[in-house]
């Protein structure tokens, strides 16, 4: 089995991401992180870890590049949003020095972060989701028509990690923070069960070979806290269908509501989620199919392989690092 390398960029705090890395490439290859702080803890699970300028840097690319040459790096993938669409506009830099970047194409990555031309696209392709209005004048008049009423979520047409996103119970909520955010979204509130599914899209074959499902039980900063895994064939095709008809690969994070037995597509995250570490736990094992694809073998389809009623719960750890 030839060597496998893989750089994790802007680790951060995801220690656990990389410690499962480190535990699938036991004796086949290394895992190299980056991040721009030296207090990035996520750093120091890695087999070498590197401190690299921020992304918006105009050499940080170049770096990168410089560090997959130097390490023999397969694979490069990031953990954070605004570094996704970065790398999907450099995927031919990257592929020409045999470097394949864990990301989906430029045009599918941009759609997922805007959240109106998201919707818009789950609109045209008949898929459920939260009516979402750029226009609030448009929105009273859906309002005064009956298709909708308070209270309503708004939100940041880009953005993640629930920045900026409040409740409006009636119009003078809703006035008042448009005038503190000029960009907010105005989207249907839904009264449902919030889920999450994790999903590999094998890198070779694009076909969804992976999926696990939980109801979000709490979450924080963002981020799945404590959750319980479920199954559900009828989520399983819907899942299917819409992302190998969305264009997505590798690992995505899938945001979904359940209202009345109905499913509605929320957002995606073309990355590994924050709520992963549950899949994982679960023995739905994300990295080795990457490793797999990354050694030229193709993944066959095993959906739903896990334990239902199975609970996550997170809890903080500490590292100490010398200077």
């Amino acid at each position: 089995m030839q060597n496998t390398n893989i750089l994790i960029l802007s680790s951060g705090t995801r220690n656990k991401i990389i410690q499962y890395f480190k535990k699938e490439l036991s004796g086949i290859g290394k895992v190299y992180t980056t991040d721009c702080s030296a207090l990035a803890p996520a750093l120091y699970e890695a087999d070498e870890h590197f401190i690299v300028p921020r992304i918006d840097d105009p050499g940080y690319i170049d770096i990168i590049l410089d560090l997959c040459k130097e390490h023999d790096i397969k694979c490069v993938l990031t953990l954070i949003d605004p570094e996704i669409s970065l790398l999907a506009q450099h995927v031919d830099r990257f592929n020409a020095i045999g470097v394949i970047p864990m990301v989906s194409s430029f045009e599918v990555v941009e759609r997922s972060f805007d959240k109106y031309d998201f919707y818009s696209w789950l609109r045209e392709h008949s898929y459920r989701t939260a009516l979402t209005y750029e226009d609030k004048e448009l929105f009273y008049q859906d309002v005064e028509k009956g298709l909708l009423g308070y209270p309503v979520f708004m939100k940041p047409r880009r953005g993640s990690a629930s920045l900026n996103i409040s409740k409006a119970n009636d119009e003078d909520d809703v006035e008042f923070l448009l005038k503190r955010h000029p960009d907010l979204l105005i989207q249907e509130y839904m009264d449902g069960t919030e889920i999450g599914a994790d999903v590999y899209v094998d890198l070779i074959t694009h076909k969804t070979v992976s999926i696990f499902t939980k109801e979000k039980i709490l979450m924080r900063a963002g981020e799945t806290d404590k959750s319980v895994s479920f199954k559900d064939p009828k989520l399983f095709d819907l899942i299917t269908c819409f992302v190998e008809e969305s264009g997505y690969v590798g690992a995505i994070d899938i945001d979904i509501f359940r209202v009345e037995e109905e499913y509605y597509i929320s957002e995606v995250n073309p990355r590994f989620g924050g709520g992963y570490l549950h899949a994982y736990e679960c023995g739905v094992n994300f990295p080795r199919l990457l490793i797999n694809n990354l050694q030229g073998e193709e993944n066959q389809v095993n959906i739903g392989d896990y334990p239902i009623d199975a609970v996550m719960m997170k809890y903080n750890e500490v590292i100490v690092q010398r200077r």
